[in-house]
């Protein structure tokens, strides 16, 4: 019997807030404003069901790691050797560069819509967006994982309670909500609006940043079995976040009509809400989406060097010892990231969005056959940590949308 104390319910409420605040960006806010005007309420169940797809997937990597005490990269290479890592690092590092572009784009917009000093609006994108990834580097660098989890919780709870304030506020009704969520239903059958639904299921709650959430398992210290409830209930409180967050975007995506694109979306729509709602409505709109992408920007400075320096050391040292924020290799790569990357903020806001949540698609099905693969072996995670057959079920149907996705999304 296990004699680990029990915790507060917020003190459980730890790596999956961060991994929740890490995966709603940008990306995730105008894809659902995106389809909210399009679509309306009725796609809300497409919500529900990415974010109920990631808690699968999620959920498998926590109970491998409890069950093996290995991440799960460090299963696959020790499983299938070095040269997996040699497979993954090119696809991982243009990953990371279009993912860094994307969260500078969104803060840069976010800022100059809330501080508009400049005249030209891809000026203040790109001045914004500088900072945003400096003022990242800084505590991420400087601060640690603690400082770390602060600003990422202050940063979440900024974003739910404006964003979702802003949502009640254009309500169109319970029953209009409920259709949408538990009638599957798409009031367009033409190749635009199922390329943004199926946008909208994928990218909701982040791609490759699930990877994060073992090395935050450990800064926890999170390391026993037992430790697997726990992990099961930040999980579902995760992506339960991710799924408002997403059906509230859709209402706000609905309820306001948005025409136009790119750097000038976000300021279009924060002007539309001022006239629905008045000022207010807008500036909570706008420091909610603030608290939103800043939050997301933090996440993957603080996760993706983990991910390199993981490579770096199975791939290239070949160590024995756990990567950590002091790595030399963590804090190069983190630099490399905030500063590199900024080349992308020349681009078009909505088509980086696009590419990274396209290349990003790809790691679900692999993700998938890893997890049915590896959580399946009794000798490698035992019986208690198996793979149940119906979560065996689950994963080959994340396995076969993600599939499906990443070959026919359009870029």
């Amino acid at each position: 019997m296990s004699t680990k104390p029990k915790l507060k319910f917020w003190a459980i409420l730890g790596p999956g807030l961060l991994l929740a605040a890490t995966g709603i960006g940008g990306g995730d806010l105008t894809t659902a404003t995106f389809v909210g005007g399009m679509l309306g309420t009725s796609v809300l169940w497409a919500v529900a069901l990415g974010a109920f797809m990631k808690f699968v997937i999620t959920e498998g990597i926590a109970r491998w790691q409890l069950a093996t005490g290995q991440t799960i990269i460090e299963g696959v290479v020790q499983r299938l050797g070095p040269v997996v890592i040699w497979i993954f690092l090119p696809y991982f590092l243009l990953w990371s560069f279009f993912v860094a572009s994307a969260q500078m784009s969104s803060n840069g917009v976010a800022l100059h819509a809330l501080i508009p000093v400049f005249d030209d609006d891809r000026q203040g994108k790109i001045v914004f967006g500088v900072l945003a990834s400096l003022v990242g580097l800084a505590i991420v660098r400087r601060g640690g994982y603690r400082w770390f989890e602060v600003a990422m919780k202050i940063g979440i709870g900024v974003m739910f309670m404006t964003i979702a304030l802003t949502a009640i506020a254009l309500w169109p009704g319970a029953a209009e909500i409920l259709r949408g969520l538990f009638v599957p239903t798409m009031p367009r059958a033409d190749s635009e609006a199922v390329t943004w639904t199926v946008s909208l299921i994928g990218g909701i709650g982040g791609t490759l940043t699930v990877l994060a959430y073992g090395y935050w398992l450990r800064e926890e210290g999170r390391t026993h079995p037992d430790d697997l409830r726990t992990c099961r209930i930040d999980l579902a409180a995760s992506y339960f976040v991710v799924a408002l967050f997403g059906i509230f975007m859709v209402i706000v995506g609905q309820s306001v009509k948005v025409e136009g694109e790119g750097t000038t979306m976000l300021i279009v729509l924060s002007e539309r809400l001022g006239q629905e709602l008045g000022p207010i409505g807008k500036w909570l709109f706008l420091i909610g989406t603030m608290g939103t992408v800043f939050s997301s920007l933090l996440g993957v400075w603080q996760a993706t060097p983990y991910l390199f320096a993981e490579c770096w050391r199975l791939g290239v040292r070949r160590d024995s010892k756990p990567v950590d924020t002091s790595a030399p290799t963590y804090r190069w790569f983190l630099l490399v990231l905030a500063i590199v990357p900024m080349i992308g903020l020349f681009a078009s806001f909505r088509e980086v969005q696009k590419l990274y949540t396209f290349i990003g698609a790809y790691i679900f099905p692999t993700l998938a056959v890893v997890l049915i693969v590896f959580n399946s072996r009794g000798a490698w995670v035992g019986q208690r940590f198996k793979n149940h057959p119906v979560t065996i079920g689950i994963l080959a149907g994340v396995l076969a949308f993600f599939t499906w996705m990443a070959l026919n999304i359009d870029t």
